[in-house]
């Protein structure tokens, strides 16, 4: 069977570097290619009007690959030819991972672990913020709304919130020891009772609803047993929770409790309350929170409790979402979970793909247009322009240095479009990120792409190459 060929069109910039990488890449993917260098500076200036004209496609050419900045309707290139096009990555340096050099993760994404998502102290808000939160939490991932009472109070509005939540489609649970407070919630659609132990079980009796059991006192086990028996022998359904501590407060001794209740109760089902640690952890939660649902997975600990409330856990809830997924498969697939989503690495990235010295000094060299090019790489930024290659640790003194030469193409637009660009860059080196010009910096599932926003972008909606 005859090869793939693949036909990719360049910009003059962008030749050096994509004529080093096919090779492995095509040998890698099996396929044979040629590469089509335009009249062009910027790949990233092309346009599918401008490129159908010059296209000079070889026999046997079985796809057209553009680079992925070529942006636009493709169809004046498909009116010229029969031969299919496409837009490769907008990063050459990713073509391994566009020809599915990469593991096949097809089955990835299932989860069997239940997010409880609480609103914390329900009762001092008004009806429609409850809503609105329950909202949010779902869209996020929450499996159950947690209406979180108040300690030592009886909340007469407990009944309508349940209900208000029940009616947008919602699941609801109740969070209470309270029984005149949970038997109202229950009756209006709470399906789960958080929770139960020897001061409420008998009412619990009369719920007709799963119940989570906690012990009497929360560094013995021993004490869930009898409200355990209860429950079961009247055939209630019930979630058993040892507590987890904060840490410096018993932290790895709670853990062991959930390793010893498992053990005790193999069959029971489990529930973990996993804001102990993410809220009262001076740490950002989504790491924290990786761990602790690969605990709940390898014990089947099938649901867990948590709150977004302290603002370095402000996302907890999709942090779960995401984390439950990595997890089920590394425990299902027996593999570590690494390489499978870069959801929660938000604050590095997995890998940067770096120029070089010598790659930089050949971009500075033939730089021929007014734009500048922006790398950060070595601990430096860079600002290429045509004829200068200014670099320095700090981005201002690369920008004065700039100045210095007295630039004629440097307006009041252009030089916040720089700073714009080299602070992102700063922020790279910083944190071991991947700087790409004219792209958002990659904070996993926090990422908000900059489409169409930046300066060269909006420019070629006015006038074309």
């Amino acid at each position: 069977m005859s090869k793939e060929k693949f036909h990719f069109v360049t910009g003059r910039l962008a030749e050096s570097a994509l004529r080093q990488i096919l090779p492995s890449v095509a040998q890698a993917a099996e396929f044979e290619f040629s590469i089509q260098v335009l009249p062009i500076t910027v790949a990233a200036l092309l346009t599918p009007k401008w490129v159908a004209p010059r296209l000079e496609i070889p026999a046997g050419t079985t796809r057209i690959v553009l680079p992925g900045y070529c942006l636009g309707d493709l169809t004046p290139i498909t009116e010229t030819t029969s031969v299919p096009v496409e837009r490769g990555p907008k990063d050459l340096r990713r073509l391994p991972e566009y020809f599915g050099q990469t593991p096949d993760r097809s089955d990835y994404g299932a989860w069997d672990i239940d997010i409880i998502a609480e609103i914390n102290h329900a009762p001092r808000f008004s009806l429609a913020e409850i809503i609105a939160a329950g909202k949010k939490l779902s869209a996020d991932g929450a499996t159950l709304i947690d209406v979180g009472c108040e300690p030592n109070s009886n909340w007469s509005g407990v009944g309508d919130c349940v209900k208000a939540l029940k009616d947008i489609g919602l699941r609801v649970s109740i969070d209470s020891l309270n029984p005149d407070e949970i038997a109202p919630a229950v009756n209006a659609g709470a399906e789960l009772v958080l929770s139960v132990n020897s001061s409420n079980r008998d009412s619990a009796l009369d719920w007709g609803c799963e119940v989570v059991v906690i012990p009497d006192d929360i560094r013995d086990i021993n004490s869930m047993e009898s409200t355990i028996e209860l429950l079961a022998s009247n055939n209630v359904s019930l979630r058993i929770d040892p507590i987890l501590e904060p840490i410096g407060m018993g932290f790895a001794n709670s853990l062991s409790r959930y390793i010893e209740s498992r053990k005790r109760w193999p069959e029971a089902e489990m529930m973990m309350g996993i804001g102990n640690i993410s809220e009262l952890t001076d740490v950002d939660s989504a790491g924290v929170n990786l761990i602790l649902l690969a605990i709940c997975q390898e014990l089947g600990i099938r649901s867990v409790l948590t709150t977004q409330v302290i603002n370095w856990a402000r996302t907890s809830v999709k942090e779960c979402d995401i984390a439950r997924r990595l997890v089920y498969y590394a425990v299902t697939q027996k593999v570590p979970p690494k390489h499978l989503s870069n959801e929660l690495v938000i604050l590095r990235d997995p890998k940067l793909l770096e120029f070089g010295t010598e790659q930089i000094e050949q971009l500075a060299a033939q730089i021929k247009d007014n734009n500048y090019r922006i790398v950060a790489e070595d601990g430096e930024v860079h600002l290429l322009g045509s004829g200068h290659h200014f670099h320095d640790p700090d981005p201002f003194n690369a920008f004065d240095q700039l100045m210095e030469t007295a630039p004629k193409n440097v307006d009041a637009s252009h030089a916040f479009y720089l700073g714009y660009e080299m602070c992102k860059a700063l922020t790279a080196l910083q944190l071991g990120k991947q700087y790409t010009q004219d792209e958002a910096l990659d904070w996993g599932f926090l990422t908000n792409p900059e489409t169409d926003r930046h300066r060269l972008k909006r420019g070629r909606k006015k006038s074309e190459p």
